[in-house]
C-alpha cells in the first residue's frame, strides 16, 4: 500500500535539536529540527486545523463521533488538543508529550489554553505511558515525529497492541504516517498485527501524510449509508470535509456495498 513512494524524506539542518517557530503569510509553523513543518496555525483563525493531514486524522470522528476520552501522544503545535478542547465540548483530553519545549512553544506562540479540567498535558514518554496499562480512550491520535521520521518506539507492534488495549469497546486509534517513508508499508503491516487486519487508510492531501485508523472491533465500523449521514452532520458541526473522508475510504480501502471490510 505505497500510497506516495516517489515522495522525499524530510531533510535535517544543522541542529536537530531545535524547536522553533516561523511565520509566513499569516500562518505560524513550529520545526523540530528541520525545515519540515510539524504544526500550523493560521493567526486569524488560531483554532482551526490548518495543515490537511490534520483535518484527515478527524476521519475518526466518522467512527466515534462523540468521543468522552481523549489520549494524544505527540503535542506538536497543539492542533489536536485545541480543535478537541474547542469543538468537542463533552470530552476530556489527555496529550502526553516528551518534548518541555515543544510544550512551551505550544503554550507560548499556538494559543493551547492551560490546563483544566477537560485538558491535561503530561511531559512524558508516550510509548511508556501506554505499556503501564489502565487506559481507556475513546480516541487515541499518535504523530510522533522526530526531525527526520516517525519515532520508532510509536511504531512497533508492542506500541499498537498497547494502544489497542487502551481503547474503549468502540475505540478508534488515528495514526499520522508518511506515504514515503521506506517502511510506510511495514509499519501499516504492524498496525493490522496488533488489531487484527482491523485498519484503513486515507491519504492527506500534499505533502504525502497518510492518516490510518485502527479499529477495537468491526462493529465499530458502520455502514455506508449510516457514514455518509453522519459525514453530513458532522460537515455542518465541524466545518470539515466528512463526506469527502468517506468518499476516499471507499475508493483506497477494500470494502463491499454495505461497509469498510476491516
Amino acid at each position: 500500500m505505497k500510497f506516495f513512494s516517489s515522495l522525499r524524506t524530510p531533510k535535517a539542518v544543522p541542529d536537530p535539536a531545535a524547536v522553533s517557530v516561523s511565520e509566513k503569510s499569516g500562518v505560524r509553523s513550529l520545526h523540530i529540527g528541520s525545515d519540515t513543518i510539524q504544526s500550523s496555525m493560521r493567526l486569524s483563525r488560531p483554532n482551526d486545523l490548518e495543515l490537511a493531514y490534520t483535518r484527515s486524522m478527524m476521519a475518526a470522528l466518522l467512527f466515534n463521533p462523540a468521543p468522552r476520552d481523549v489520549l494524544m501522544i505527540g503535542l506538536g503545535g497543539g492542533s489536536f488538543a485545541k480543535f478537541v478542547y474547542h469543538r468537542l465540548p463533552q470530552a476530556h483530553t489527555v496529550v502526553v508529550e516528551i518534548d518541555p519545549r515543544v510544550i512551551k512553544r505550544a503554550r507560548d506562540s499556538f494559543c493551547l489554553p492551560p490546563d483544566d479540567a477537560r485538558l491535561r498535558v503530561i511531559l512524558g514518554d508516550g510509548a511508556a505511558y501506554l505499556a503501564s496499562g489502565g487506559r481507556c480512550a475513546d480516541l487515541l491520535m499518535v504523530d510522533g515525529y522526530d526531525s527526520v521520521a516517525q519515532v520508532a518506539a510509536v511504531a512497533t507492534v508492542e506500541f499498537y497492541r498497547n494502544c489497542e488495549s487502551a481503547l474503549s469497546d468502540a475505540g478508534v486509534l488515528a495514526v499520522n504516517l508518511w506515504g514515503g517513508a521506506r517502511d510506510f508499508d511495514d509499519c501499516v503491516a504492524r498496525m493490522r498485527c496488533a488489531f487484527g487486519g482491523r485498519v484503513a487508510c486515507l491519504p492527506a492531501g500534499k505533502p504525502g501524510n497518510v492518516a490510518a485508523f485502527a479499529f477495537k472491533r468491526s462493529a465499530a465500523v458502520p455502514r455506508w449509508e449510516d457514514l455518509r449521514a453522519r459525514a453530513r452532520t458532522l460537515k455542518a458541526e465541524l466545518g470539515l470535509d466528512f463526506p469527502r473522508f468517506v468518499e476516499q475510504f471507499e475508493l483506497l480501502n477494500p470494502h463491499d456495498a454495505e461497509r469498510l471490510l476491516v
